[in-house]
């Protein structure tokens, strides 16, 4: 039997991964539960007409403080990795980090100038403790095991989306129908029952992610293993390890233009869903809608219900506390889930929330991730570089969607009604990008990282997703102007040409890269 990090109880497996992956997987749901549900309604509620309970910001300011937003929540890492690796430890900041942002939630619920900052000021502190010693924690029950790491990753990504998925249809469609402050508020919410569910299963963990004096106690009984570990280390030489941060350094920089153009989602496509896509359906076609609409709402909750089963069966009698604080928080879910189904199928006219189309993404990844998991941990795992090369070009596809379908819409245009299926096509081309690169980049950060500086480099890989967010608020909020100058497709042709071109140079680099990597597969 594998030996994984942690606890004799994380030796037990769910789709041949140790069960302590799946505690990590729920709590990082509720995290994106809270940040993506947020992330759905800024825009849109900043944006939104006073007669709407908006605020009326201009598209550009708005987008300018969501690119502010977006970028601090990835710049803040590096400082919360530091003090992890340093002085708290990975577990004591994420749960830490989650009891931040569950204040950080309180505050925007306000829907006041003060609770709006400072709520955004709580978010950005609690994940810069929270994101980058989540991944460090899977990185330390994966040692050893680096071949499996590709797969764990993806499974972790589902969970990921999964959060999106949920916290983007629950929490858009309550802000958008009931009220903002419903919306803000229910991300909180669950922010603070994923808080609950980890602390009281973080023993599962064993020693890992320990605070250095926590982990000082264990330094006799360790003593023999860290000499092995000092050993296997020294194996490694420093030109070695040189190289494969260049690695990082590289990949993290390509991820700059994912992101710039990936993370449009939030902002400029939310307003091409807003105000330039057909969203009012009659007769067959709501009719329909709503059958899609409840089948995309319920289908994949029962897919993640089933993995709380499973985990349930493994760890109840051990961490009962845990278990229960995640199942209360599945009841309500399934409770305001089904509101939500019997509200929409009671209702006479039928128009679909912009915030809406955002989760297709979440439940493309849901789809899709299981079978990516399963062909990264076969013969026909391609390089890492080839797998940011296609996550890249197939993005540019997505955007190619986009800008072929609002050709029709005139120079300047601040409306129109174009079909949806663009949309749906582009979130499709995104999504299968994403999982090429985004998971995949995870893993390989902690594949190449030196294990002292785990926590750091994360913080340097989200430094670099900070960077493609700031650019993709600084470039959308010019959707205006580029539409007026040029033309809507003209915009969106931006996000085509720049991913594919960094596809192409991304794929030619792979012999560079796979001897700048020494081994590592």
């Amino acid at each position: 039997m594998e030996r994984y990090g942690g606890s004799a109880i994380n030796q037990q497996t769910i789709l041949s991964h140790p069960v302590g992956l799946f505690v990590l997987f729920f709590t990082e749901m509720w995290e994106r539960f809270s940040y993506y549900g947020m992330r759905a309604l800024l825009v849109i509620f900043l944006t939104a007409e006073l007669l709407d309970g908006g605020w009326a910001w201009s598209r550009e300011d708005a987008l300018g403080l969501y690119g502010t937003y977006t970028m601090l929540v990835y710049f803040s890492p590096i400082l919360g990795g530091f003090l992890a690796d340093r002085l708290i430890g990975h577990r004591n900041s994420v749960a830490l980090g989650a009891l931040i942002m569950t204040l950080g939630h309180a505050s925007m619920a306000m829907e006041t100038h003060l609770g709006l900052y400072l709520g955004i000021g709580l978010l950005v502190a609690g994940n810069g403790f929270f994101k980058p010693n989540i991944t460090s924690i899977i990185s330390e029950i994966y040692k050893g095991h680096t071949e499996k790491k590709d797969g764990a990753y993806t499974i972790f990504y589902m969970g990921v989306n999964a959060g999106a998925f949920l916290g983007i249809m629950l929490c858009g469609y309550i802000g958008e129908k009931v009220g903002w402050s419903y919306g803000f508020g229910l991300a909180g919410i669950f922010m603070f029952f994923g808080m609950l569910q980890f602390w009281f299963a973080q023993k599962i963990f064993g020693r890992i992610g320990l605070s250095p004096k926590q982990k000082a106690l264990y330094q006799a009984e360790e003593a023999a293993e860290e000499i092995v570990e000092e050993k296997a280390e020294e194996k490694v030489s420093m030109s070695v390890q040189r190289d494969r941060l260049i690695v990082i350094g590289i990949f993290a920089f390509f991820t700059i233009f994912f992101w710039a153009a990936f993370e449009q989602a939030g902002g400029s496509m939310t307003i091409f869903a807003r105000d330039y896509t057909d969203r009012i359906l009659e007769g067959t076609a709501a009719n329909t809608f709503k059958i899609v609409d409840t089948l995309l709402t319920i289908g994949p909750l029962v897919v993640i219900t089933w993995v709380l089963f499973k985990l349930f069966s493994k760890l109840f009698a051990h961490y009962p506390l845990s278990n229960i604080a995640l199942g209360t928080s599945f009841l309500i879910i399934w409770g305001i889930v089904l509101w939500k189904v019997q509200r929409e199928w009671s209702a006479d006219n039928t128009e679909v929330p912009a915030t809406w189309f955002g989760i297709l993404n979440s439940f493309y990844i849901i789809t899709f991730a299981p079978l990516f998991s399963k062909i990264w941990d076969s013969k026909y795992n391609p390089p890492g570089s080839v797998k940011f090369g296609i996550g890249l070009i197939l993005l540019g596809v997505g955007f190619g969607a986009l800008a072929y379908g609002s050709t029709a819409i005139p120079q300047g245009a601040e409306t129109a009604a174009v079909s949806m299926v663009w949309l749906i096509l582009a979130y499709l081309f995104h999504t299968l990008g994403e999982l090429c690169l985004s998971p995949v980049g995870l893993s390989y950060v902690s594949k190449l990282a030196p294990a002292g500086l785990i926590g750091f480099m994360f913080g340097i890989w989200y430094i670099a997703i900070g960077m493609g967010n700031k650019l993709a608020g600084s470039i959308g909020g010019l959707i205006d102007k580029i539409s007026a100058a040029y033309s809507l497709s003209s915009f969106f042709l931006i996000f085509t040409l720049i991913p594919f071109a960094a596809g192409i140079i991304m794929i030619a680099l792979t012999p560079l890269i796979k001897r700048l990597m020494h081994g590592v597969e």
